[in-house]
């Protein structure tokens, strides 16, 4: 509430000129209500002053505030020269317009004074200030300019206003890149702690009493409306922002529940520069959107830790991206993508939750010309195998098909030779292969000796048929391991034919005992009559020289 006279006001102040004054129950004659005054008390305090004749204090901070004031009061030069608006015009125009850290400063306190700021355009020309001094020395990606940090404290729609009026100066695309991620690392700082007290989040509502999210439930759609905006003003140039980036900003984004189209929009990015990532980006937590970013471990919901629909996403992207650029140029990015993607595999197999299907359709997603070596692929297969030991023989021959064993290196081959995890079949196809492999080997071995000159030849004979040795020595072992389980093989087949044939064989093996016990019993007294007889025929034979020699002896 302030006391003042009416001449000074009315005689400055169109507004209050055109008032219908109407009787006050107080001491003073007139009552005035200013309803939505810009600036409140402190800026009405200095135009009383200013309406009195007493100096005025015109400085970055309440600039803004007095020349929407003096507009509200319509300040004019009609009513008098050298009027309030006037002043703070002028003042605006040719001291704070002119400074960097003085517009950055009237352009903060432009946040509480809206509308009428917009209808003056003060927050236009100080955006348009800034651009063009920031644009006036070009920056270049490698050095960050001078004027990155004093952009970032700016709000949001400032800020994309500032960034906009750079960019249609022509400013460097990779200069705006970093613009924007040094805004979203001031912003949106604390990402990676709030993700982790997610995993607790239950815990912590049981201790506090109620949840955390609704206690910043107004920060949450702060964040979310600075990523819907720094999403909508990234630079189309590929290099522009980092895949790494992106990828958290594409984090954040699914857990504060940013629009589908946004999303997409992020993944066609991470899609076109996929082949500067690492496994670490892309091991992107599975959250429910409903709950602000909690980690799902409920088992009976059976989800996965990762989430994999998003990545097959980004691959797909990939391939479109590729093909087009293919078009145009060929492009090596698929051999980087799929070793990759390979490790990417290797990690999502340590979790029990990820099914045959999921598990093959990532692995599918890349051709089979986008895999110039296998090992990787194998070892991704070894893990999930290790991982899920309860998979019936159907669902393990489906994910070691996904693997071409003649692509696999020598130690790959020697391993998975050893591997009971995997079937049978596929132990054979790698066995077959490591002997292609190794056959290969000492052919170029031989080719190599022979085609060197005579020198070299004596220089390195003794070694070139030492390892020949060793080679037709490996060769040797491995088809004495294949033929072990080809034999296996075929004795397990034969072992599972007689299981089928066991009963029959057992019913006509009863019969048959029955027929033939009493032939060999009659068999058996024969043979012992047989062998009574020949025991006397001896005993008789026995005694006739005794008693020969007896009569010889008398």
């Amino acid at each position: 509430v302030f006391s003042a006279k009416q001449y000074p006001l009315v005689s400055k102040c169109g507004y209050i000129g055109r008032l219908e004054l109407q009787p006050s129950i107080s001491n003073f004659p007139y009552e005035v209500k200013l309803d939505n005054f810009p600036g409140g008390p402190e800026a009405f305090d200095a135009v009383l002053k200013f309406c009195y004749g007493l100096p005025l204090d015109l400085n970055p901070q309440n600039i803004a505030q007095l020349r929407c004031a003096s507009e509200y009061l319509e300040m004019s030069e009609e009513l008098e020269d050298g009027n309030l608006v006037t002043k703070t015009e002028a003042f605006l125009t040719f001291v704070i317009l002119s400074s960097w850290r003085d517009t950055i400063t009237v352009l903060k306190s432009c946040d509480a004074l809206s509308p009428w700021v917009e209808n003056l355009q003060i927050v236009r020309r100080c955006c348009d200030s800034i651009a063009w001094k920031a644009s006036r020395e070009p920056a270049t990606a490698s050095d960050d300019a001078w004027w990155l940090d004093d952009v970032a404290t700016l709000r949001i729609d400032h800020f994309i206003r500032v960034i906009t009026a750079i960019r249609a100066k022509g400013a460097n695309p990779e200069v705006i890149g970093k613009c924007i991620m040094r805004y979203a690392s001031r912003w949106l700082s604390g990402m990676d702690d709030e993700l982790e007290d997610g995993k607790n989040g239950l815990q912590f509502s049981v201790l506090s009493g109620r949840r955390k999210e609704d206690q910043s439930a107004g920060s949450n759609k702060e964040k979310k409306a600075i990523i819907e905006n720094l999403i909508s003003i990234l630079p189309p140039k590929k290099e522009a922002v980092p895949c790494r980036f992106l990828l958290e900003m594409l984090k954040m984004s699914i857990v504060y529940s940013v629009s589908p189209a946004l999303i997409s929009q992020l993944e066609k990015r991470v899609g076109m520069t996929l082949e500067t990532a690492t496994v670490k980006d892309l091991l992107i937590p599975n959250y429910k959107n409903e709950d602000q970013g909690k980690l799902l471990k409920s088992p009976d919901q059976q989800r996965t830790m990762h989430n994999l629909d998003v990545v097959h996403r980004i691959i797909e992207y990939f391939l479109m991206h590729e093909q087009d650029q293919q078009q145009l140029q060929p492009t090596p990015g698929k051999s980087s993508v799929s070793k990759l993607l390979d490790s990417y595999l290797a990690e999502i197999a340590k979790d029990p939750n990820v099914s045959v299907i999921q598990f093959q359709v990532l692995a599918e997603a890349l051709p089979e010309n986008a895999r110039a070596c296998h090992d990787g692929l194998y070892r991704a297969i070894d893990t999930y195998l290790k991982t899920h030991p309860s998979l019936s023989e159907h669902d393990r021959k489906r994910v070691s098909k996904l693997m071409i064993c003649e692509k696999l290196s020598m130690d790959a081959c020697m391993h998975a030779a050893q591997n009971e995890r995997l079937p049978l079949r596929t132990a054979i196809q790698v066995l077959f292969s490591e002997q292609i492999k190794l056959r290969a080997a000492m052919q170029r071995k031989e080719s190599a000796a022979e085609s060197g000159n005579i020198s070299e030849q004596e220089t390195h004979q003794t070694e070139t048929k030492s390892e020949i040795m060793t080679l037709k020595a490996e060769l040797e072992n491995v088809k004495t391991r294949m033929a072990e389980l080809q034999k296996d093989y075929v004795e397990l087949q034969l072992d599972y034919a007689r299981l089928n044939n066991k009963q029959k064989q057992t019913v006509s093996w009863n019969l048959g005992w029955k027929r033939i016990r009493p032939s060999s019993l009659f068999q058996r007294k024969a043979d012992g009559e047989e062998i009574e007889e020949g025991r006397k025929r001896s005993n008789s034979t026995s005694r006739k020289p005794s008693l020969r020699r007896r009569m010889s002896v008398s």
